[in-house]
């Protein structure tokens, strides 16, 4: 690889040349982000699809199409920086692209929803290059100096995917069909390939160092395995002491717990745990993950929310959710600006009450709460994410070092997608028990093919996106408004949950550095910078 810039390399704005590098890398995240808020619109349609009344697929199976994709990225990220060195930045790049378009229209194939679920892995193998190499590409090409300016550039894609994301999704499945989500992917990534051939650098590919295997074979089973026991719990009625939630958490966390212990044994760990020495670096993370946890999570019900108990199509729940990224939209550049001028420490925490002043709305629900009440809250909740998400990236690597970049850019995304797995599983199996908890209709329990009968929170959903497969049963109306009620009682109730872990996420962000920052030397033997 090239030497490092002198800050002299570097003008202090944003130039043509960073613009151009800028419009690859913002590609790539863009199709990686947009899968994720595309996809969470669809849940229901999958539900419909793969299922039926007398062979449902309940909630928490179907969100694995999104907890399986960032659990896939998560486990490619701490490859990233091995893989670019060893390869190349410019080569692994396409190499991503690729592997995602693939992946993508592998998707479109998917006959049953646990073939879908794979090809979402393969899919999420690709994804998960894109943005960690990206920030390594766009952090060398502007220099530490524009940390705050890049960062708003790559928000780009957070902003337009929360905003797009549902809106295509629902067209989509609206005008064609789900099939259309993935296959839109095909001549997006086809465009991303050439552009990249283009604008990127040659590459110059060093001699890498060795992969951490041990480490590989510990985190990726470790975090899989306890993530399959907690989305285990609708199966098991919520019980944790069957064999298939205890025994898979309880595997999980010791493979995990020694993936720690091992990771500071090598010389070049998978994950460099040493990194977490910088206080600013421990702290923007433990706020990361708190954060990802709640909103990402909390964010995956609203569209199902619309769909599922208020009856909108997936185009109009598409619609009704993008206002929360317009709210991000006003913000995020501004906390960009500020991010170079003002101590994080001022910035996040307002952005973060801004959500629990959101969510709080959101714990409020009922099968008839006024839509202009609710898309303030989201707007709000918007206003709040745009402050949050990029300022934290800018304040946990803008005190590490040039060689540093790289190994804190991954431990900030790997902790972005693991948080965001864990919050959606956590979610779903929290709103999956919360609808089991509904009564059953009376008469139901005779009805072939429905096994111990039909709950009126099932009933109830089914007259919103199944309503030919209910008319057959001649369900008592009466207990389908029953169930409307309860079932916006539990996304109700879900949403508390995520309201009290923004809540929990104050506490850390309070700690987050409120004197201005120094940027350390962009020499490749300076120390990272002393945050008071």
């Amino acid at each position: 690889m090239s030497q490092p810039a002198t800050h002299s390399e570097h003008p202090d704005h944003i130039d043509a040349a960073v613009l151009k590098i800028a419009g690859v890398v913002v590609l790539g995240a863009i199709m990686s982000i947009l899968d994720i808020t595309v996809v969470n619109v669809a849940l229901p349609t999958f539900q419909d699809e793969f299922g039926s009344p007398d062979n449902p697929v309940t909630y928490s199976h179907v969100a694995w199409t999104v907890t399986a994709y960032t659990l896939a990225l998560a486990t490619v990220i701490p490859l990233t920086g091995w893989a670019a060195d060893r390869f190349g930045t410019k080569r692994l790049y396409m190499t991503a692209i690729f592997l995602f378009t693939a992946g993508s229209a592998l998707c479109a194939t998917a006959s049953s929803i646990d073939m879908l679920i794979a090809f979402r892995v393969l899919q999420g193998l690709g994804g998960g290059m894109l943005m960690p190499l990206g920030m390594t590409i766009m952090t060398r090409a502007a220099g530490p100096h524009r940390m705050g300016r890049l960062m708003a550039i790559l928000g780009v894609p957070m902003l337009l995917g929360p905003i797009l994301g549902p809106i295509l999704g629902g067209w989509l499945i609206q005008v064609a069909s789900w099939h259309w989500i993935f296959l839109i992917n095909v001549p997006l990534g086809a465009f991303a390939l050439i552009y990249a051939w283009f604008a990127l650098a040659k590459d110059s590919p060093e001699r890498s160092e060795s992969l951490d295997v041990v480490g590989v074979l510990l985190m990726s089973p470790g975090l899989a395995l306890f993530l399959f026991g907690v989305s285990s719990l609708p199966a098991e009625n919520g019980d944790f002491t069957a064999p298939r939630v205890w025994v898979s958490m309880l595997a999980g966390v010791l493979l995990m717990a020694a993936f720690v212990w091992h990771s500071f044994r090598p010389e070049h760990p998978l994950l460099d745990l040493r990194l977490f020495r910088n206080r600013n670096l421990t702290v923007s993370i433990i706020t990361m993950f708190l954060f990802a946890a709640a909103f990402f999570g909390g964010l995956l019900l609203v569209p199902t929310y619309f769909q599922q108990v208020r009856g909108e199509s997936t185009l109009q729940a598409g619609l009704l959710v993008a206002p929360q990224g317009l709210g991000a939209m006003v913000t995020m550049p501004i906390a960009g600006r500020l991010v170079d001028k003002v101590p994080v420490g001022r910035i996040v925490p307002v952005g973060l009450i801004l959500i629990v002043i959101g969510m709080f709305g959101l714990t409020q629900l009922t099968a008839t709460t006024p839509y202009p009440q609710i898309i303030a809250m989201l707007v709000v909740m918007g206003f709040g994410m745009g402050a949050t998400m990029m300022p934290l990236f800018t304040s946990a690597l803008k005190t590490l070092s040039r060689p540093q970049v790289a190994r804190g850019s991954t431990l900030l995304n790997i902790t972005q997608q693991i948080a965001s797995s864990c919050g959606v599983a956590t979610m779903s199996v929290i709103l999956t028990n919360q609808l089991n908890d509904s009564p059953i209709i009376p008469g139901t329990q005779n009805v072939p093919g429905l096994g111990e009968g039909l709950r009126e929170t099932q009933a109830a959903i089914l007259s919103n996106t199944q309503p030919a497969s209910l008319a057959p049963l001649h369900i008592d109306p009466a207990a389908i408004a029953s169930g409307l009620v309860d079932a916006a009682a539990a996304f109700a109730h879900t949403f508390w949950v995520a309201w009290v872990l923004v809540a929990l996420t104050l506490i850390p962000a309070l700690m987050l550095p409120r004197k201005r920052e120094k940027t350390p030397l962009v020499d490749k033997g300076a120390p990272p910078a002393v945050v008071d």
